[in-house]
């Protein structure tokens, strides 16, 4: 934001005026100043308008996009028009949007993805399903990867025989690393060490998942 402000050689003041004048938002220029330090947060309306004075788009505002909110301010769309776009009450759209769990239906599902343009592993964090997932990886690498099969197909599109190869190996790396750090006779010392690593794996499984899946 200030980048882009200052290349436009405004000062915080005029900001400030823009945003009252072209869309009559009272902001105050130690407002505007507290959101380039990352003070404060713009709302909705406020970043919106805040891209229009600074001649750019909401997600050159904006870091990386996390949430469903996120994505759809980064795309310049109103909750009306992106639930119009997918297919979706807006009433409904925005009790998800607020509670951070999609619920909408394959089709609208599919819909969402291509009007935000997420990828898989966006999609998966946006609508809040990577504890989901991670819950899953960690059944199939600590047992039978082969019934965790199912369940994790209906929560990624992903082909099954990628999938399945996906999960196989994730339970040999884990297997691996736990047999690795044991042996016949194993002292408390290397009990301790085989249950860091095992923890530090299951942690950090939704990462290995997408460092294997490669999508």
């Amino acid at each position: 934001m200030r980048r882009l402000r200052e290349a436009l050689g405004m000062a915080p003041g005029h900001v400030a005026y823009g945003l009252y004048a072209q869309y009559g938002l009272r902001v105050s220029p130690d407002t505007v100043a507290s959101w380039e330090r990352g003070l404060q947060t713009p709302d909705s309306r406020e970043l919106t308008a805040l891209a229009g004075v600074l001649w750019c788009s909401p997600g050159d505002l904006m870091a990386a996009a996390a949430t469903l909110r996120e994505h759809r301010m980064a795309r310049g769309l109103s909750p009306q028009e992106l639930a119009r776009r997918v297919g979706l009450d807006a009433g409904a759209y925005v009790r998800m949007e607020e509670s951070g769990r999609w619920r909408g239906n394959e089709r609208q599902s599919e819909a969402l993805a291509g009007v935000l343009g997420l990828s898989l592993r966006d999609y998966v964090t946006a609508t809040g399903q990577e504890e989901d997932l991670a819950e899953l990886l960690r059944g199939a690498v600590t047992t039978r990867w082969q019934a965790y099969v199912r369940p994790a197909a209906k929560l990624l599109a992903l082909p099954r025989h990628h999938l399945e190869d996906v999960l196989e190996q994730l339970h040999t790396d884990y297997q691996g690393r736990m047999v690795s750090t044991m042996s016949w006779g194993t002292s408390g010392a290397a009990e301790s060490t085989a249950g860091d690593a095992g923890r530090d794996f299951l942690d950090r499984i939704v990462d290995h998942f997408w460092a294997v899946a490669r999508v």
